[in-house]
């Protein structure tokens, strides 16, 4: 009798323990977009921690790889708004932040917000857009606010610009600004599935039509769980040896000569201490959806191409010989000492 009483009296501050992790919350939120977003865990897993490190995500790959669709999904199941933009040349800055309108019975403006002001902000085909709504990108994403005429407005305080480009289109594009490129957190490849997951995609769209429309998202996370998860994955322990490993991997991006000699002509310009900010919260977020309580060189490694790859420059000699910036930190990868 008193092991059931003492059972029965523990049960409930379990399952409030439980519910209180949002830990729990983000797993189950992973695992529905990945039972819709097949072969693209990767892409899963780098908006959760887009999401998590409260940082955007530039997402390339070519037409019909589920880029807009991951990011509807991702939607559908965190409590908050959405709204997609269809970026073109003729796209306007107040089509993008809103503008002020005349009130002529007071002789006064009004703010017409935009669709920048929701919580999630699909921006599909942004290199298509030109360098005046670029520059109302970059206010958004830098410094989480827009300013129109002589007023400031504030962004919600969950904000996620997820952009996407196409890399076999040239016809109409505008290349983004670096300084543009550098407030992503993350710029993502996205490549094509493999024979079983191509078969299983034509199987889920077959069920898909059948019902008429795609499920209704069973796990839905709250603002609260988002915050709630952002101040816990700072609570995880690095090493001091994986510190001086994360800060010597982006050092090696300015001065690649000092760890591979082979190395020292590929660069024109390495990464910002940005990089440092974003692989340290990238890798942090990689550690808690994995479950543990610690940052790994291995977390350090996973997000590193993805956090650099638009944030290093290779000289010109280095893109004649037909190298890549992926090549690049590759060979960091290899060279710079793990801890």
């Amino acid at each position: 009798m008193d092991d059931k009483l003492d059972t029965h009296t523990r049960a409930p501050d379990t399952d409030k323990l439980a519910k209180a992790d949002p830990r729990h919350a983000f797993a189950a939120l992973r695992e529905q977009i990945a039972q819709t977003i097949l072969g693209q865990r990767t892409l899963t897993d780098r908006l959760l921690i887009a999401l998590l490190a409260d940082g955007h995500l530039l997402v390339e790959g070519a037409p019909g790889l589920a880029k807009t669709t991951a990011v509807k999904q991702l939607a559908a199941g965190l409590e908050g708004d959405f709204h997609r933009i269809q970026f073109t040349p003729d796209l306007l800055p107040a089509d993008l932040t809103g503008t002020e309108i005349y009130r002529p019975h007071d002789g006064s403006f009004r703010f017409d917000r935009g669709p920048i002001f929701h919580n999630l902000l699909l921006a599909d085909e942004v290199n298509r857009a030109p360098a005046k709504v670029q520059s109302a990108m970059l206010e958004a994403m830098g410094e989480r606010q827009v300013t129109v005429g002589r007023e400031t407005y504030a962004l919600p305080a969950l904000f996620l610009v997820m952009a996407t480009q196409n890399p076999i289109e040239q016809e109409g594009t505008y290349p983004l600004p670096e300084a543009q490129l550098d407030r992503f957190l993350m710029h993502v490849r996205v490549d094509y599935p493999d024979l079983a997951t191509e078969r299983a995609i034509l199987h889920l769209n077959r069920a898909e039509a059948r019902r008429g429309q795609g499920q209704a998202p069973s796990v839905v996370v709250s603002q609260d769980d988002v915050f709630a998860a952002r101040r816990a994955i700072f609570d995880l322990y690095m090493a001091p040896e994986v510190e001086d490993y994360l800060v010597h991997l982006v050092m090696a991006t300015r001065n690649p000569g000092a760890y591979a000699p082979e190395l020292a002509g590929w660069l024109r310009f390495g990464a910002s201490p940005r990089a440092t900010i974003s692989l340290d919260r990238c890798a942090r977020a990689l550690a808690w959806l994995n479950g543990r309580d610690f940052v790994s060189p291995e977390d350090i490694q996973a997000v590193a191409p993805d956090v650099l790859r638009h944030r290093v420059l290779l000289s010109y000699e280095s893109e004649t010989e037909g190298h890549q910036p992926d090549d690049f930190i590759a060979a960091l990868l290899r060279r710079v000492p793990a801890a």
